[in-house]
């Protein structure tokens, strides 16, 4: 059951015509989404999917398939994620066309990886390889997710780090700050249960002050002239429109145009998305630009400035050996494989050409160097 504070809540911050549409679509199954690796597929494997209208990559799936046992999952063609958190990529290629190659992007509270993924996406659909994006998670718990997702999705562009946004403060050196901020998560009550049993005003106080000690740690760390794309999963006015307000007023920054429209909703100061009305969950989303003259101040090495971990290994020379789907599946599982029509010695094993790990072939049996902590755990059966 919602909280009863939320429901009398959200007329005022969406309209009552809109809150009620909210309110019923909490009460139904969430929609199932993909994004596409362009680097590694361009079409979706899934029969009968749905573009996604405000993502090129992005997919609606008619059900929810087993994702586990599709080796195509694992082998980072593809990330799951809720179409509406696809449209803060879309507000990013937006302003693209304002930079050029040596750009460099910090999302500064990345975990899982979902956004992180998709600006690596756009940024190397534009830039080729001349770009850094810089993925930041502050709790440890969460980094090492954030690291699996990223070198899984296999961008060599892409560095991790877990950082306080107060260690991102001094000089600037990012052109694009993604600040998609911990928030009271309204937006995801229908997925999340603890979201609901967390949420009161007092949640929402504390999180809109939160967002705004996080924007002034990180701020001077941006360009002049730079953008932050400011993002929430929830509905209220608090950590949306009067966050980035804020934000203007208080830090410096012109609130640009993010140019949405139908069925996104085009709130005073941005974005926002809501389930009913879209077939996703709740997000929130607004682009500004810091004030001053861009381009004053040159990015330098950042992944060596800020000591970031590169999860991405250099690609392997090693020969490569096609599995089908049932050995690819045992292989992710951590099974020993036979597979005598391969070469001899260390392989990289790959499934309809697309790379899943190292093994060596011995001839009656190839050793499984899949990494453990990445291994399938339930019945591949």
């Amino acid at each position: 059951m919602l909280p009863e504070a939320f429901t009398r809540m959200l007329p005022e911050a969406i309209g009552p015509e809109r809150a009620e549409t909210v309110l019923q679509a909490l009460s139904d199954e969430p929609s199932v989404s993909i994004r596409l690796n362009p680097s590694r597929l361009r079409e979706c494997p899934f029969p009968e999917a749905e573009p996604v209208p405000w993502s090129p990559y992005g997919y609606l799936l008619k059900e929810r398939p087993v994702f586990t046992l599709d080796p195509l999952f694992h082998a980072g063609c593809y990330y799951v994620q809720d179409s509406s958190a696809m449209f803060v990529g879309e507000l990013l290629r937006q302003v693209l066309p304002s930079f050029g190659p040596g750009i460099s992007v910090l999302d500064l509270c990345a975990a899982p990886g979902g956004k992180t993924t998709d600006l690596a996406a756009s940024l190397r659909e534009r830039f080729g390889e001349r770009f850094s994006l810089l993925a930041n998670e502050v709790m440890r718990s969460r980094f090492g997710v954030l690291r699996a997702n990223v070198r899984t999705w296999g961008d060599p562009q892409v560095g991790v780090v877990s950082r306080d946004p107060s260690a991102f403060s001094g000089k600037p050196v990012f052109d694009i700050i993604l600040a998609d901020v911990p928030c009271s998560g309204e937006g995801m009550f229908r997925k999340d249960a603890k979201a609901v049993a967390d949420w009161s005003p007092e949640t929402v106080d504390f999180c809109a002050a939160r967002s705004r000690r996080i924007l002034a740690d990180v701020w001077s760390s941006l360009k002049d002239g730079g953008i932050l794309l400011y993002s929430t999963c929830t509905f209220n006015q608090k950590e949306n429109d009067d966050t980035v307000a804020w934000i203007a007023g208080q830090l410096g920054a012109e609130i640009l145009d993010p140019g949405c429209t139908d069925p996104v909703v085009r709130t005073r100061c941005g974005c926002l998305l809501l389930p009913g009305l879209v077939p996703g969950e709740g997000q929130y989303a607004a682009v500004l630009r810091k004030s001053g003259t861009a381009g004053a101040a040159p990015s330098g090495d950042i992944f060596s400035l800020f000591k970031a971990d590169r999860p991405v290994p250099p690609p392997s020379s090693d020969p490569t050996y096609d599995l089908d789907r049932e050995n690819a599946l045992r292989y992710l599982h951590g099974d020993a494989l036979c597979i005598p029509d391969a070469p001899l010695g260390p392989l990289t094993l790959t499934y309809q050409g697309h790379p899943l790990g190292p093994g060596k072939n011995l001839g009656r049996r190839c050793n499984n160097l899949y990494p453990k902590d990445r291994r399938i755990r339930m019945d591949i059966r």
